[in-house]
């Protein structure tokens, strides 16, 4: 009975030990659950920001989108000017290279005029100014009113034609009749010069007009060109800015998860290296009560096996109640063994498992602070990128500004405002027809004093 008595209290003993040790178990395991919840918390609280910094990455990128839209359209709009401002240019073109026509052909009148002034009023001039001046003065006033009537064609001409250079023309034409006259000189020699004069103010204007044309074709093709250059140049480095901007606000997020990451997985190695740690003690202490436990029950067994095994017992002893006794020690034994086997072989499995998660837990640590490193380092190139790229925009940006009011200035003076072809036409065939209608006015005199000039030659010799 005492020794009954003996193995009641232990085995109350180690049940208050079991009891400690799950409650101690149930606390570990609460505080666990605690720290895996608010894992879960901080998880879930992570998750929404994540999911709040996409939806605001989405709205941004709506925004570029709708930037990129904008963007496209007024590129678009532009691509459509310039295809105007060429098709302007063409015009002008034509129109420059018809109005040097027309010019040509009005050169080749006056020419063509002065030829036929040359030829045909030389001998008139001479027999009428140099031989007789008798006969001239005779047959003055028809002259005067041949050269008036031209000097009036013209007149009208610079009025319907609205040209000051006619109107100039016929002036001079007038004041050098006048004054050739009353001087006794040669009408014909002073129309001839301001012909002359006439024909070099046209050839002088159209190589004003042929100049100003090359120049405004040259730097109005550079200038058009370098703003293409410089627009491609502005979209290639927004499109790099905005590239690497994206790139590195990526890499920023991956380092801010790795990082959060990267605190979770040594909170969690923290926790999981205390509760190692408790169930170690834990195990430590039961090995060592359970091992006592076998060799107090071993020296009990030997203690009784050799009292019953003597022979000369004094007195009469319970043998079979000795040997139910043996027996349930043999049983309490076995079943200690069995629990420190148990225990020892969780303890190596514990342990083991502990290892390998330290290890693991060791390399996973290891490289993803190797990949915050690189990120971090790589997302501020990235910054470093995206502000030189910044300051070139910006220069590009200038020089594009300055190049746009270049052309701005290029398309005040360059591009046509004249008046249309057909109308210059028009007003170039009226001005060259009734320069003829002068000619053949002033040719006309000049055969018509010839034939009197001789006439009064034969009656003078007679």
């Amino acid at each position: 009975m005492s020794t009954l008595e003996g193995l009641t209290e232990k085995a109350e003993g180690q049940l208050d030990k079991a009891r400690k040790a799950e409650s101690t178990s149930t606390q570990n395991y609460q505080m666990l659950k605690q720290s895996l919840t608010d894992e879960i918390k901080f998880a879930n609280k992570d998750m929404d920001k994540a999911k709040k910094d996409l939806a605001a990455s989405q709205e941004a990128k709506a925004t570029a989108s709708g930037d990129l839209e904008a963007t496209s359209k007024d590129l678009a709009a532009d691509i459509d000017t310039k295809a105007g401002l060429h098709q302007e240019c063409m015009d002008g073109a034509e129109e420059f290279e018809l109005s040097t026509k027309s010019r040509g052909e009005e050169l080749n009148a006056l020419a063509t005029a002065k030829k036929i002034i040359v030829e045909a009023t030389g001998g008139a001039a001479e027999q009428s100014y140099a031989l007789n001046q008798v006969s001239f003065l005779q047959l003055s006033s028809g002259a005067d009113l041949s050269k008036a009537e031209a000097v009036r064609f013209i007149r009208d001409l610079a009025r319907k034609s609205k040209s000051a250079a006619l109107a100039q023309l016929a002036s001079r034409m007038s004041s050098a009749m006048k004054l050739g006259n009353a001087a006794g000189e040669d009408p014909f020699e002073k129309i001839k010069g301001l012909i002359n004069d006439m024909i070099a103010t046209l050839e002088s204007e159209a190589e004003e007009d042929a100049t100003q044309k090359a120049y405004c074709d040259k730097e109005m093709s550079e200038a058009t060109a370098k703003h293409d250059e410089l627009t491609a140049e502005s979209e290639s480095l927004t499109t790099k800015i905005a590239q690497a901007n994206s790139a590195s606000t990526k890499l920023k997020e991956q380092v801010a998860t790795l990082q959060n990451e990267l605190a979770g997985m040594a909170k969690a190695k923290a926790d999981a290296d205390a509760l190692r740690t408790e169930e170690k003690a834990a195990y430590e202490k039961n090995s060592a009560e359970m091992e006592m436990g076998i060799k107090g029950v071993k020296k009990a067994l030997s203690v009784l096996k050799d009292y019953y095994a003597k022979a000369d017992k004094s007195h009469g002893s319970a043998d079979g109640a000795g040997s139910g006794i043996i027996g349930l020690l043999e049983v309490c034994e076995s079943d200690f063994t069995k629990g420190l086997t148990e225990m020892t072989a969780a303890e190596e499995t514990a342990a083991n498992d502990h290892e390998a998660y330290s290890k693991q837990d060791q390399i996973d640590t290891a490289a993803k602070s190797q990949d915050v490193k690189y990120k971090t380092k790589e997302a501020a190139g990235l910054d470093k990128t995206a502000s030189e790229l910044s300051g070139d925009l910006s220069t590009a940006s200038d020089e594009l500004a300055a190049v746009n009011k270049g052309l701005d200035k290029l398309k005040e003076m360059c591009v046509a405002k004249a008046e249309p072809y057909a109308e210059k036409k028009a007003r170039r065939e009226s001005e060259i027809a009734g320069l003829k209608d002068a000619l053949q006015i002033l040719e006309g005199e000049s055969a018509l004093l010839q034939t009197r000039s001789k006439r009064t030659l034969r009656g003078v010799r007679h």
